[in-house]
Parts: structure tokens; C-alpha cells; sequence
């Protein structure tokens, strides 16, 4: 009897996979917390170069003389939008004890003061990544990505290697000592190095604990569980702007995100090692032990013959992802698949990262962007196998990715008082983003024949953060950018990819009702 079908008689998602699947999900809300903490971390607030000779200084104006001293020291630029800003990144010399003396020559500043309205403290303040060094924001959110790309590979080895559940601990035990490091990070290296191991153990967390947790359950059961602990990463971004909004100093923030790891290290007593990868390890008895905890925590009996014919579920021989590149057809499946992998995954974070920069509250907008990916996941729920795999995908791309792109026209013809359209749009283009991402990976699974589903997914996967790499790049695009075409602009990119991406998915075959490809011959025949 294989895995699959001893499932069947104790339940394919049964109370104890269920109260499993739980624990797997709370992972889920801590790796999200670090995905996107760099929000709030990178953050860049409002900033002019610090009067020199004047220590007392600050953003905020203290009274007439120090209105002077910022007025005759700081030049004034007008904006994309006709309005007068103090120079971010020049001064003029002035005698500070007489400000009638006349202005010196101009210099570029080595010091700054911030404003504190909106974050008491962040990272970039703190070491000055403004002006030359405002593209290190980007490198450090890219650093992050980077370390979630070689986590998925180091990690993944380890995993099919040492078992899942170890893995799985040593994921957290890394997640643990380094964000709580990067809270004390003295300079920018330290900073990246640790963001690096941060991305590296969300990897672990994230991919060994779905991994663990769908393996447990029977097969009609998974597509539910894969869309199902979306809902618990839109928790996060909820939760983290609570966070943020009360806290506003990254320090603080980033240790109240770290410290909740620690009671993670407890799931060595509560998580099983993954039966399926027991059973290909040989290692029956093992196996028994968590299918007897199973039987009892889902109320069913076993007998003793079940047990002992329980085997391995068969595989296929593996083959390599090159493979699908053997015929024309597969060919340009797969490369469309690679780019809506990285095209979902570019937009979705990048969506994520931009909402600091939209017009309005700073803190409302990211909420928001946590809010709609409830109903974009419930959408893939309740749609998913009523109207298909490719309608849903494409509508949910180029339906998206067209309010992304339609931000030019509130930002160039409406005046202030209707940028929420923007951040409407916005929000649109957000939950089309979530909805994609939850899409292609149930089509992406079922599009690869068997021989290279894992090698296929594995490469979908890579593609996917090399998008989540180059989102934090355009995201900044608003800081290089002034006035309102600085919104939307990374918006209007986003959208462009995205629209493309879907434009594209509808070249691919449709899944639903079709028996899955298991070979490459049947890879080239689907869906003719």
C-alpha cells in the first residue's frame, strides 16, 4: 500500500494534519514579517543637509532665527509638481552667528537632518543613505532577495538530504541569531551580511515548512493548503503595519519581529519529520510511529497489515529542466512560465515595497496592501476549479497590471485632492499581483510533466526571486523621480510587465479536468 492511499482511510487532512498545517502557518507570518520589513527598515523620510556650525539643528523648524539660518543655508528647488522644496543634498556656507552676512559657495552635504514625523529612526537615517548612497537602499533589499535565491537551493539540498523537520529547526535557529543581529548592525555591511542569512532562513521557513506540511495531507487536499497559507503571509502585512505605526524605530521593530522566533525552536517537539521522505530513506519504523499519531489524532484505526505493507509512493526517473527545451513547444511553455514566475513575483513585492511611496498615509496604504489579498486569495478559492487554471491567471494579470498602469492619468490630470485614485489603483493592481502569484504556482505544478515537475518547479522557483531582486530597484525608482510621476512610474512598469506576462499565459494550455503530462511526449501532445 503506498502513502497516498493509507491516507485515504485516516484522512486526507485530517485533525491532526490540521493542527501540523496550523503550526506550519505561523512560520509562514514570521518569514513574511522579514520579506518586507525593509520598508520600514530602508525607509527613506524627509531630509535636508544639517547647518554646519549649528549643532542644535533640526528638520523641524524651532523658531524665527532657526527659519533664517534653514532659509539662507538650504536653496530651494521647485518639484515636478510647481511646489518649492528645501535641496536634499547641497548647502550654502553662511556664517551661522550673522545671517546677513550673505551666502558662501555652494557644497554637497556630509551631514543630514531627518524629518521625525513618520518613523522616529530608520536604518537609512542612521547611516546616511541618501543622495550618492540612496541606490544602497536598493542593494540591501536586493542582498535580501539574494539570500532567499541560494537559501532555496543550499536549503533545499539540506532538506532532501538530512530530512525536513531538521532542516526546518535550523532554518529558524539562523532566523533567530541573525534578525535579531541586524537590529544592532553598526555599519551598512553588517547590515547586508545579516539580511542575507535573514533571506537565506525565510527561505527555509518558508519552502522546507510547505514542503512538510504537503506532505502530510493527501493529493485532493493540496491545492487548498497551497492557497490557504497565502491568507496567513496577508496576516503579516496587516499585522506589520500595526507594528510599524506604534513602534516607528526600526530597531525596535525589527526585534519585536525577531523575538517571536524563539518560540519556534518548541516545534522540535511538535512536528513530525515528513513520512514520505522517512519512507524513501528507509526508515520504517520511524514511519510507523508518526502514522500511529496520525490514526489517533484523527480518530481512525489501523491495523497491523496496513503498516508493515506500507511502501514508498513510486517516482518517475527524474529528469533535468533542459529537457524542456528539447522541442519548440515545450520550449516556449516553459520559457512563458519562467517569465510570469518572475514577473508575479517582481510585481507582488515590488507592489509591496512601493505602497510607502503612494500619496496619503504611509501606514493606511500598507495595510491596504495587506487587506486586498484576502479577497484575491478567496477569489482563487472559489474560482479556481469553476472557470480554470489560464482565465483566472491571465484575467488576473492584465486586469491588474492595466490599474497599475492607468496611475499616469490621476498623477497628470487630477489635482491632489484625487491621488487616492492612484492608491486605488494601486490596490487593484496589488490583488491581481497576489491572486497570479497563488495561481501559477497550483498551474505551474500541474504544466510540467512528471519527469521534470521537480526540476521545473525548482528553476520556476529561481526565476521567481530573481524578480523579487530587481523589484526593490524599480520600487526606488519614486525617490529618484520627484512629484507625482515618481508614484507612477514604478507602477506604470509594473503594470506593463504584468499586462505582458498575462498576454502571454494565454498561450499556455488550460489544466483543469485534463489528465496531467507524465512524460515529455505527453508534455508535447497536452493540450492539443
Amino acid at each position: 500500500m503506498h502513502f497516498d492511499e493509507l491516507l485515504r482511510n485516516l484522512g486526507e487532512f485530517g485533525r491532526y494534519q490540521k493542527r501540523v498545517y496550523f503550526l506550519i502557518c505561523f512560520l509562514s507570518v514570521s518569514a513574511g514579517f522579514h520579506m518586507v520589513l525593509s520598508v520600514f527598515l530602508l525607509a527613506t523620510p524627509d531630509h535636508r543637509c544639517r547647518i554646519p556650525g549649528y549643532p542644535g539643528d533640526s528638520y523641524s523648524i524651532q523658531n524665527d532665527h532657526h527659519r533664517q539660518l534653514v532659509n539662507a543655508s538650504i536653496p530651494l528647488k521647485d518639484d515636478t509638481d510647481g511646489e518649492k522644496e528645501y535641496e536634499k543634498c547641497e548647502y550654502f556656507v553662511i556664517n551661522v552667528s550673522d545671517v546677513t552676512a550673505g551666502r558662501g559657495e555652494k557644497r554637497k552635504c556630509d551631514e543630514w537632518v531627518y524629518d521625525t514625523s513618520l518613523f522616529l529612526s530608520t536604518f537609512t537615517a542612521e547611516v546616511n543613505l541618501v543622495c550618492d548612497l540612496q541606490l544602497w537602499t536598493s542593494n540591501a533589499s536586493m542582498i535580501f532577495f539574494a539570500g532567499f535565491l541560494i537559501g532555496a537551493f543550499a536549503l533545499g539540498a539540506l532538506s532532501d538530504a538530512f530530512g525536513r523537520k531538521k532542516t526546518l529547526m535550523l532554518s529558524i535557529l539562523l532566523l533567530l541569531c541573525s534578525s535579531m543581529g541586524v537590529a544592532w548592525s553598526p555599519d551598512y555591511a553588517t547590515f547586508c551580511v545579516l539580511r542575507f542569512f535573514v533571506g537565506v532562513s525565510c527561505s527555509g521557513l518558508m519552502m522546507t515548512g510547505y514542503v512538510l506540511g504537503v506532505e502530510l495531507v493527501g493529493p485532493s487536499k493540496r491545492v487548498w493548503i497551497g492557497i490557504v497559507i497565502e491568507y496567513f503571509f496577508a496576516i503579516t502585512l496587516v499585522i506589520l503595519s500595526g507594528l510599524g505605526y506604534f513602534i516607528r524605530h526600526w530597531k525596535y521593530i525589527q526585534i519585536a519581529c525577531a523575538a517571536p522566533t524563539v518560540f519556534f525552536l518548541l516545534y522540535w517537539w511538535f512536528l513530525p519529520e515528513s513520512p514520505r521522505w522517512l519512507l524513501r530513506k528507509g526508515k520504517p519504523d520511524d514511519v510507523k510511529e508518526i502514522i500511529l499519531k496520525i490514526a489517533k489524532g484523527n480518530n481512525k484505526e489501523i491495523t497491523t497489515k496496513e503498516l508493515d505493507n506500507l511502501e514508498a509512493d513510486p517516482t518517475a526517473v527524474a529528469g533535468k529542466v533542459w529537457h524542456m527545451f528539447t522541442s519548440r513547444v515545450l520550449l516556449t511553455r516553459t520559457l512563458i512560465i519562467f517569465f510570469n514566475w518572475a514577473v508575479v513575483s517582481m510585481v507582488y513585492y515590488g507592489l509591496s515595497l512601493n505602497s510607502g511611496n503612494l500619496a496619503g498615509d504611509f501606514y493606511l496604504n500598507f495595510f491596504l496592501s495587506g487587506v486586498v489579498e484576502f479577497p484575491a486569495y478567496t477569489l482563487c478559492l472559489v474560482l479556481l476549479d469553476r472557470i480554470g487554471r489560464k482565465k483566472l491567471h491571465a484575467s488576473c494579470m492584465i486586469l491588474g497590471g492595466l490599474a497599475c498602469v492607468s496611475t499616469i492619468f490621476p498623477v497628470q490630470y487630477l489635482d491632489k485632492d484625487y491621488q487616492w485614485v492612484t492608491v486605488m489603483l494601486a490596490m487593484i493592481g496589488k490583488l491581481g499581483a497576489a491572486a497570479a502569484f497563488a495561481i501559477i504556482y497550483v498551474w505551474s505544478v500541474e504544466l510540467f510533466p512528471t519527469v521534470v515537475r521537480n526540476a521545473g518547479m525548482g528553476a520556476s522557483s529561481s526565476c521567481a526571486r530573481v524578480g523579487g531582486m530587481v523589484s526593490p530597484y524599480i520600487a526606488d525608482l519614486s525617490k529618484v523621480i520627484d512629484g507625482g510621476m515618481g508614484q507612477a512610474t514604478p507602477l506604470i512598469i509594473f503594470g506593463g510587465f504584468s499586462v505582458l506576462a498575462g498576454l502571454l499565459s494565454i498561450y499556455l494550455p488550460e489544466t483543469l479536468g485534463h489528465n496531467l503530462p507524465d512524460t515529455i511526449e505527453d508534455g508535447i501532445k497536452f493540450g492539443e
